[in-house]
């Protein structure tokens, strides 16, 4: 059986939490801050784990993340 490839995209961008959960990171906080409220800057701290529905489609993308 042939290696599969890997979504270079979403390497960088998706991870594993310890439950098996796929986590992300927020969009929308790196430049232009002054005009984004603050409650939209608080709320995008950290990371978010996906719904289920999402998360099947990053594994579709990432095959060897699915162990």
């Amino acid at each position: 059986m042939p290696k599969l490839k890997t979504k270079s995209g979403a390497k960088k961008r998706f991870g594993r939490t310890a439950t098996g959960k796929i986590k992300m990171n927020v969009a929308h906080k790196r430049h232009r801050l002054i005009s984004k409220p603050k409650s939209m800057k608080r709320k995008a701290r950290g990371t978010v784990t996906l719904q289920p529905g999402d998360a099947n489609l990053v594994l579709t993308y990432m095959p060897y993340l699915r162990g």
